[in-house]
C-alpha cells in the first residue's frame, strides 16, 4: 500500500514523496524501512530525525516545529489528530475485513434463539434459551450466554467469557477473555450472626460502543439494572458492583472497585487501584489518581488524589509536608532540647 493510499483512506494531506510503499506500522522508536509511525506529542519531535520510519503523521502544529528544528526526510501525513490517524492506519494494515463463519455444529443453542444475519458462533460455545443475537456478532469458544440475554449488531465477544441470563448488550461491544457480566451482587443482610444471601433479580445494560477488558466482573442489580454508559472503555481485573450507573465515555483502568449503588458521571477517568464506595456520586469530568480511595459524593470537573481523596492541589501540599516530617521533627526536637537547658 503506497503512502497516497493510506492518505486517502485517512483524508491526510501528504508531504513528500506519495508514492512510497508502507508495509507496517510501528512506534517511532522501533520502525523502520517501509513502517509508518507517529508523533502526538512536542516532547517527541526530535525523534523525527533519528527513526527509521519510512513515513511519519504529524499535526500541522508539530510539523511546523520540526521544521524549525530541520529537515525532515521521511514523507509526512498531516492530520488533526495523529494518535487517533495511527490507530485507522493500522485497522487499514492489520485488520482484515470480517468474514461470517456461521454456526459449528459443536455449538450448544438452545430452544427459541434468535439468530441475526452473518454470525459466528465458535465450537463450544453454550447459548441458552430465548436468547438473542444479532448480525454480525462473533461468539468465541467456550462462552456462556444465558437465558433471555440480548446481543446487538457487531459486537465480538472472546472465548471463556460468561453473560449470565436477563444481560443487554448494545452494538460494537468488545468483550475481552475471563469477563464475567450479570453474576450475582453481593448483598447479604445480617441477622443474629448469620449473613442471608439477598437474591439477586435485576439485570445489566451495556450500551454500544462499550469495550469490556479480560477478567471484568459486572455485578447484576438487586433490583433495577447495571449499567454502563455508551462508549465507556473498562480496563481487565476491574469489579463493578450491583446497581452501578457508569455515565458515557468514560475511562476505567485495571483493578479499579466499585461499589454497589454508586453513580459515575459522564467523561470520568479512574486510574489503576481506585476504590469507590458504595452509594454516592461522582459527577461529570472528574478524574481520580491511582490508587485513591473516594468515600464520599464528588462534584463535577474535579481531580482527586490520596486515600481518603481531596482536592489534588491539596494532596499536592499535604504531599510536600509529608515529605519533610523527619526534618520538621528534628528542627522541633533541637528546639525541646534548647528548651529543656534553658529551665
Amino acid at each position: 500500500m503506497t503512502l497516497k493510499d493510506i492518505a486517502e483512506s485517512i483524508n491526510a494531506r501528504i508531504r513528500g514523496d506519495t508514492e512510497i510503499e508502507i508495509t507496517g506500522a510501528s512506534g517511532i522508536d522501533e520502525a523502520g524501512e517501509g513502517e509508518i509511525t507517529y508523533v502526538a506529542e512536542k516532547r517527541l519531535i526530535d525523534k523525527i530525525f533519528s527513526t527509521g520510519a519510512s513515513a511519519i503523521i504529524l499535526s500541522e502544529d508539530l510539523l511546523k516545529e520540526a521544521q524549525s528544528r530541520g529537515q525532515i526526510r521521511q514523507g509526512i501525513l498531516i492530520v488533526r489528530n495523529p494518535k487517533l490517524a495511527f490507530a485507522r492506519v493500522l485497522e487499514i494494515l492489520y485488520l482484515s475485513p470480517y468474514q461470517p463463519k456461521g454456526i459449528s455444529n459443536r455449538a450448544y443453542i438452545g430452544q427459541n434463539v434468535t439468530l441475526g444475519r452473518d454470525i459466528t458462533i465458535s465450537a463450544f460455545a453454550y447459548i441458552e434459551d430465548d436468547a438473542v443475537i444479532g448480525d454480525r456478532v462473533v461468539i468465541s469458544p467456550y462462552v456462556y450466554i444465558g437465558k433471555g440475554t440480548v446481543i446487538e449488531n457487531d459486537t465480538y465477544i472472546y472465548p471463556h467469557v460468561t453473560v449470565r441470563e436477563g444481560v443487554k448488550i448494545g452494538k460494537r461491544v468488545i468483550i475481552h477473555p475471563g469477563a464475567v457480566i450479570g453474576s450475582d451482587g453481593f448483598g447479604f443482610v445480617s441477622d443474629e450472626g448469620r449473613h442471608h444471601k439477598i437474591p439477586q433479580v435485576g439485570g445489566v445494560i451495556i450500551e454500544d460502543d462499550v469495550e469490556i477488558g479480560s477478567n471484568v466482573s459486572i455485578d447484576r442489580a438487586t433490583t433495577g439494572n447495571t449499567i454502563i454508559g455508551k462508549g465507556t472503555k473498562i480496563d481487565n481485573l476491574v469489579q463493578i458492583g450491583h446497581n452501578v450507573k457508569i455515565g458515557k465515555n468514560c475511562i476505567i483502568v485495571a483493578q479499579v472497585g466499585i461499589g454497589g449503588s454508586a453513580q459515575l458521571g459522564d467523561g470520568v477517568i479512574v486510574a489503576g487501584q481506585v476504590g469507590i464506595r458504595d452509594h454516592i456520586k461522582i459527577g461529570n469530568r472528574v478524574m481520580i489518581g491511582a490508587q485513591a480511595g473516594v468515600g464520599s459524593d464528588v462534584p463535577d470537573g474535579q481531580t482527586l488524589l490520596g486515600s481518603p481523596a481531596i482536592d489534588h492541589k491539596k494532596w499536592l501540599r499535604a504531599h510536600g509536608i509529608f515529605t519533610r516530617l523527619p526534618e520538621i521533627l528534628k528542627k522541633i526536637n533541637e528546639i525541646e532540647r534548647k528548651i529543656q537547658k534553658e529551665d
